[in-house]
């Protein structure tokens, strides 16, 4: 949901990885002129935001560097809706490539196995689909170093001894990977105790009443996972209110740029992050275009490494910008 590699090298690798390309069993050209379909979900929340936010500036650099071409971005609410766009994309857009990122795997594992059967070229991004066979590349985040990232941070920063609270997101594999991962980490470290794992559905509020349930029960806290950095600001809020000072780290998730500014101002509390930016969604975009601009296809998978980010390279994740 997240290794030193900078932000330039980190391009650096995506660039590579279409250039290899070359090498990749090629597939017949898009019809010129290339329409591609970019639909994903509404802006709800930060990374939400962030993620139409990067389509948008894919869309408006792709089409001024290629005449012709046309990157149409929808945004859906909910999974009947954006299975219609899905299909709007390519009845009335007559789209030939498609950049999915689902609102839910399996409600949209159909509709994108619908498309790419009539011959459209099909990247999902972040969230799997339930049969890989719908799909003709996958791109996402490290979720697994998303989640062990953090347990190595938190277990290093407590010199291996203390009580965490960790704040899951909504059940899903996500959530799945990252937490399994963390907690694997944190096996490393027989010192630190898990006092408890609730989920807080990637959401300001709900985290902030997870937080306000755990310092009522805890009376000592070492430290937070919050594993999102919108639950890391529900979660300082409840810690304020409390007037709590046990607690030496709180340790978000995703790079937002409310936590990577906290970091580069030498914030007592938010000193780490873990990369998981919503940037994923242009370098697919970005890749896709690429690809089927020159009739080649994407390796099956790609895997944006996750960076844990401090104070040393914090300005290399830093998007003013950006909503997220």
């Amino acid at each position: 949901m997240r290794s030193s590699i900078s932000f330039t090298r980190r391009s650096a690798l995506l660039a590579a990885a279409c250039a290899l390309l070359s090498g990749s069993q090629a597939i017949a050209a898009a019809p010129a002129p290339l329409t591609i379909g970019v639909a994903i979900p509404t802006a709800t929340h930060g990374f939400t935001a962030g993620i139409v936010w990067w389509a948008n500036q894919a869309k408006r650099e792709l089409e001024a560097a290629n005449p012709g071409m046309k990157v149409i971005v929808k945004a859906a609410g909910s999974t009947p809706e954006q299975a219609n766009q899905v299909q709007d994309l390519l009845v009335v857009n007559k789209m030939n490539a498609l950049v999915l990122l689902p609102l839910e795997s399996s409600s949209l594992t159909q509709p994108a196995a619908q498309v790419k059967n009539k011959g459209v070229y099909v990247t999902v991004v972040d969230r799997g689909l339930t049969n890989p066979a719908a799909q003709n590349a996958y791109v996402a985040g490290d979720n697994g170093a998303f989640g062990r990232l953090a347990a190595g941070y938190l277990a290093k920063q407590l010199n291996g001894k203390g009580n965490v609270v960790v704040l899951r997101g909504m059940p899903s594999t996500i959530d799945n990977e990252r937490v399994n991962a963390f907690n694997d980490e944190l096996k490393k470290t027989p010192g630190i105790k898990v006092l408890d794992a609730k989920y807080g559905n990637w959401n300001r509020d709900d985290a902030f009443k997870v937080m306000q349930d755990y310092l009522t029960r805890f009376k000592q806290i070492d430290a937070v996972w919050a594993a999102d950095d919108d639950m890391a600001i529900g979660v300082l809020k409840a810690i304020e209110q409390a007037k709590r000072t046990d607690i030496k780290e709180v340790f978000g998730g995703g790079g937002a740029k409310l936590a990577v500014k906290r970091i580069m101002d030498a914030d007592k509390l938010v000193q780490a992050d873990v990369s998981y930016s919503p940037k994923f969604i242009y370098d697919a975009i970005k890749m896709t275009a690429n690809a089927r601009l020159k009739g080649q296809a994407l390796p099956a998978k790609t895997i944006v490494p996750s960076v844990l980010i401090t104070r040393d390279n914090a300005k290399q994740f830093y998007f003013p910008d950006s909503p997220y």
